[in-house]
């Protein structure tokens, strides 16, 4: 065990041992940390034991909460950069986080949006009859499109009306299942889904119960995000002041590069 705690006014000579309990990461977690400069490198003391500080404490727990936001990989990256980089680039760093996050809750909101048009069409009930089905000119203007909109969604596979053979050659024929494809595709479209989406969607139509365990993954991934971006705010306290104290390395340990091969800070 490495030494003891000792005060000295605003600050606590910690040791290895203290920091572990106020932190919760073991001894070894925290000389790994900060061999990988995610904290600043803690002075030694003439019989070898480090002297951790209440900063140390602080910013392993702020390391704790980013790792949980953005993954380790990042939080030990982002913990390096904040303390080298000018402080207007290290604030761009930390808000470059939020945006990441804000990004991954739209893209999974406009999913699930994507999800439920899905499911409530899929669920209109719609009784087969004999010679059911639609003209592209009925099709057309059931859903408000042009005929020449249908022939586009059908190239793209939207849509696959059936063909019939009439006087003039043949002719399109819209069963139900195609009406309710292209129901879906029209609702889509107007919802600002480009065709490749459009496209995956439909995939998922093949079985129903896939709709409905998606609409539960894409819930828990949004409260997941939640979750994380709280971690972030509360990382972004002790970011800010980091950035704007321009607190530097106190010891050569830290002073060197980012070994990105084995993720570790290498003393030059």
């Amino acid at each position: 065990m490495e030494g003891s705690a000792m005060v000295h006014g605003d600050d606590v000579d910690l040791s290895t041992a203290a920091v572990s309990a106020a932190t919760g990461y073991s001894a070894q977690q925290i000389r790994d940390l900060e061999a990988r400069g995610v904290v600043e490198c803690a002075p030694r003391k003439t019989n070898g034991y480090r002297e951790f500080s209440t900063r140390h404490v602080r910013d392993l727990r702020a390391y704790r909460d980013l790792a949980r936001a953005v993954g380790p990989v990042e939080a030990r990256r982002v913990m390096r950069q904040i303390r080298v980089l000018v402080p207007d680039e290290a604030a761009a760093l930390v808000a470059s986080l939020h945006t990441g996050l804000t990004r991954e809750r739209d893209h999974a909101l406009e999913a699930r949006r994507a999800l439920v048009v899905i499911r409530a069409e899929a669920a209109i009930e719609l009784e087969p009859a004999e010679g059911d089905t639609m003209t592209i000119t009925e099709l057309a203007g059931a859903l408000g499109v042009r005929t020449s909109t249908l022939r586009f969604w059908e190239k793209e596979g939207l849509v696959t009306p059936h063909r019939v053979s009439t006087r003039a050659g043949s002719a399109r024929r819209y069963p139900l299942e195609a009406i309710r494809e292209a129901r879906i595709v029209a609702a889509l479209r107007a919802s600002g889904y480009r065709i490749p989406d459009v496209r995956g969607a439909l995939t998922a139509l093949r079985d129903l119960q896939d709709i409905e365990a998606s609409l539960r993954a894409l819930d828990t991934r949004v409260g997941d995000i939640a979750a994380r971006t709280l971690s972030l705010l509360r990382a972004g306290a002790v970011l800010a002041d980091v950035i704007t104290s321009h607190e530097a390395v106190h010891s050569t340990c830290c002073t060197g590069r980012h070994d990105v091969k084995g993720d570790t800070w290498v003393p030059t």
